[in-house]
């Protein structure tokens, strides 16, 4: 059975691009948009688990 987690994300602009932050795992990424610093973010969060 698999099983689901929730994790709280902060995203934020700086300077020119965004950044982000999964606060429970202390794993952050970036992307100049938010669609791209959220696929950073989730591929980020597969390769920890993985």
């Amino acid at each position: 059975m698999k099983q689901t987690q929730k994790f709280t994300a902060i995203i934020k602009l700086e300077n020119d691009s965004y950044t982000s932050l999964y606060l429970e795992l202390d794993i952050a990424s970036q992307g100049s948009t938010i669609e791209e610093v959220k696929q950073n973010l989730v591929e980020a969060i597969e390769l920890f688990f993985s």
